[in-house]
């Protein structure tokens, strides 16, 4: 049995209580080197402690962005 693979691209807004709290569960994981665990517009999402971590600045047009990003690849089916 083969994983399909799906595109998702979702932005959630959350109140600053709540982006701090996962902000600090995040970086108690990493610290630790555990994995973490968060859900997303009804979706679960699992990253694995392997995960890689990067901080990104944008400017264009009078607006500013930082991303805080976590990227990993999945591990293949057994």
């Amino acid at each position: 049995m083969t994983r399909k693979s799906r595109t998702r691209d979702v932005t959630r807004g959350y109140a600053r209580s709540q982006f701090g709290a996962k902000l600090r569960r995040l970086a108690d994981s990493i610290e630790a080197g555990e994995a973490f665990s968060i859900q997303i517009a009804r979706e679960r999402i699992h990253v694995p402690a392997r995960a890689v971590f990067t901080v990104e600045h944008e400017k264009a047009s009078g607006v500013e962005e930082i991303e805080f990003q976590v990227t990993w690849k999945p591990e293949p089916m057994r």
